[in-house]
Protein backbone atom coordinates (compact mmCIF):
# COMPACT_ATOMS: atom_id res chain seq x y z
CA UNK A 1 0.00 0.00 0.00
CA UNK A 2 1.81 3.44 -1.03
CA UNK A 3 1.48 5.72 1.72
CA UNK A 4 0.06 9.37 0.85
CA UNK A 5 3.14 10.86 1.43
CA UNK A 6 5.56 9.04 -0.44
CA UNK A 7 2.93 10.37 -3.14
CA UNK A 8 3.04 13.80 -2.17
CA UNK A 9 7.12 13.46 -2.29
CA UNK A 10 7.74 12.01 -4.82
CA UNK A 11 4.93 14.66 -6.46
CA UNK A 12 7.00 17.82 -4.91
CA UNK A 13 10.15 16.74 -6.41
CA UNK A 14 8.42 17.35 -10.01
CA UNK A 15 6.81 20.28 -9.00
CA UNK A 16 10.03 21.84 -7.64
CA UNK A 17 12.77 21.30 -10.59
CA UNK A 18 13.74 24.62 -12.36
CA UNK A 19 12.28 25.15 -15.61
CA UNK A 20 14.88 27.09 -16.87
CA UNK A 21 18.73 26.98 -16.12
CA UNK A 22 20.20 30.73 -14.62
CA UNK A 23 22.06 31.15 -17.56
CA UNK A 24 18.95 31.13 -18.88
CA UNK A 25 16.87 33.05 -16.97
CA UNK A 26 19.55 35.80 -16.45
CA UNK A 27 20.07 35.97 -20.87
CA UNK A 28 16.05 36.98 -20.68
CA UNK A 29 16.33 39.18 -17.72
CA UNK A 30 19.12 40.76 -20.45
CA UNK A 31 16.75 40.77 -23.22
CA UNK A 32 14.02 42.23 -20.86
CA UNK A 33 15.81 44.62 -20.23
CA UNK A 34 16.74 46.01 -23.50
CA UNK A 35 13.68 45.68 -24.67
CA UNK A 36 12.94 48.19 -21.61
CA UNK A 37 15.37 50.74 -23.16
CA UNK A 38 14.41 50.27 -26.90
CA UNK A 39 10.33 51.03 -25.79
CA UNK A 40 12.09 54.07 -23.71
CA UNK A 41 13.77 55.42 -26.81
CA UNK A 42 10.57 54.71 -28.66
CA UNK A 43 8.32 57.01 -26.72
CA UNK A 44 11.19 59.57 -26.88
CA UNK A 45 13.18 59.67 -23.38
CA UNK A 46 10.68 61.50 -21.54
CA UNK A 47 10.98 60.54 -17.82
CA UNK A 48 13.04 59.01 -15.79
CA UNK A 49 15.14 55.40 -17.07
CA UNK A 50 15.39 53.39 -14.10
CA UNK A 51 17.77 50.21 -14.74
CA UNK A 52 19.37 49.87 -11.05
CA UNK A 53 20.46 46.04 -10.51
CA UNK A 54 19.84 44.69 -13.84
CA UNK A 55 22.40 42.76 -16.03
CA UNK A 56 22.91 45.64 -18.54
CA UNK A 57 26.50 46.48 -19.54
CA UNK A 58 26.28 48.69 -22.26
CA UNK A 59 23.81 51.76 -23.45
CA UNK A 60 22.74 52.47 -27.17
CA UNK A 61 24.64 55.76 -28.74
CA UNK A 62 22.99 59.14 -28.46
CA UNK A 63 20.85 58.01 -25.48
CA UNK A 64 18.74 61.21 -24.08
CA UNK A 65 16.70 60.79 -20.44
CA UNK A 66 14.68 63.49 -19.90
CA UNK A 67 14.55 62.74 -16.44
CA UNK A 68 17.32 60.81 -14.04
CA UNK A 69 19.05 57.60 -15.28
CA UNK A 70 20.30 55.40 -12.63
CA UNK A 71 22.49 52.41 -13.47
CA UNK A 72 22.99 51.74 -9.65
CA UNK A 73 24.34 47.87 -8.98
CA UNK A 74 25.31 47.46 -13.10
CA UNK A 75 27.82 46.13 -14.71
CA UNK A 76 28.13 49.51 -16.73
CA UNK A 77 32.04 49.99 -17.47
CA UNK A 78 31.41 53.24 -19.75
CA UNK A 79 28.82 55.05 -21.52
CA UNK A 80 28.17 56.07 -24.83
CA UNK A 81 29.39 59.43 -26.64
CA UNK A 82 26.49 62.37 -26.36
CA UNK A 83 24.82 60.74 -23.56
CA UNK A 84 22.22 63.57 -22.37
CA UNK A 85 20.89 62.92 -19.07
CA UNK A 86 18.12 65.93 -17.98
CA UNK A 87 17.92 64.85 -14.33
CA UNK A 88 20.18 62.93 -12.01
CA UNK A 89 23.12 60.32 -12.98
CA UNK A 90 23.26 57.34 -10.63
CA UNK A 91 26.34 55.23 -11.30
CA UNK A 92 27.03 54.10 -7.95
CA UNK A 93 28.54 50.88 -6.88
CA UNK A 94 29.27 50.33 -10.97
CA UNK A 95 32.75 48.89 -12.66
CA UNK A 96 32.88 52.17 -14.89
CA UNK A 97 36.24 53.74 -15.43
CA UNK A 98 35.41 56.33 -17.97
CA UNK A 99 32.93 59.37 -19.09
CA UNK A 100 32.48 60.66 -22.19
CA UNK A 101 34.20 64.04 -22.69
CA UNK A 102 30.48 65.42 -23.92
CA UNK A 103 28.37 64.03 -21.12
CA UNK A 104 25.42 66.40 -20.34
CA UNK A 105 24.04 65.74 -17.21
CA UNK A 106 21.02 68.32 -15.73
CA UNK A 107 21.57 67.03 -12.09
CA UNK A 108 24.19 65.54 -10.33
CA UNK A 109 26.64 62.92 -10.95
CA UNK A 110 26.41 60.03 -8.37
CA UNK A 111 29.95 58.14 -8.59
CA UNK A 112 29.97 56.42 -5.22
CA UNK A 113 31.78 53.63 -4.84
CA UNK A 114 33.32 53.26 -8.25
CA UNK A 115 36.64 52.61 -9.53
CA UNK A 116 36.34 56.72 -11.32
CA UNK A 117 35.19 57.43 -6.90
CA UNK A 118 38.83 55.35 -6.05
CA UNK A 119 41.22 57.06 -8.52
CA UNK A 120 40.04 60.42 -9.18
CA UNK A 121 38.73 63.47 -6.83
CA UNK A 122 35.67 65.35 -6.80
CA UNK A 123 37.40 68.66 -8.68
CA UNK A 124 38.83 66.01 -11.15
CA UNK A 125 36.22 64.39 -12.49
CA UNK A 126 34.08 68.03 -12.93
CA UNK A 127 37.12 69.44 -14.79
CA UNK A 128 36.87 65.60 -16.90
CA UNK A 129 33.03 66.12 -17.80
CA UNK A 130 32.12 70.10 -17.47
CA UNK A 131 28.49 69.38 -18.63
CA UNK A 132 27.45 68.36 -15.60
CA UNK A 133 25.43 70.76 -13.81
CA UNK A 134 24.55 69.43 -10.30
CA UNK A 135 27.09 68.36 -7.69
CA UNK A 136 29.30 65.12 -7.91
CA UNK A 137 29.21 62.24 -5.63
CA UNK A 138 32.18 60.45 -5.01
CA UNK A 139 32.11 58.82 -1.66
CA UNK A 140 34.02 55.17 -1.01
CA UNK A 141 33.20 52.68 1.08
Amino acid sequence: MIKLIDILKEEANKILVPRRSAEERQKNYLIATQKKIQQYIKNGGEGSLYLSNTPIKSLPDNLQVGGDLNLRNTQIRSLPDNLKVGGFLYLSSTPIKSLPDNLQVGGGLYLNNTPLAKKYTKEQIKQMVPGVKGNIYVQTY
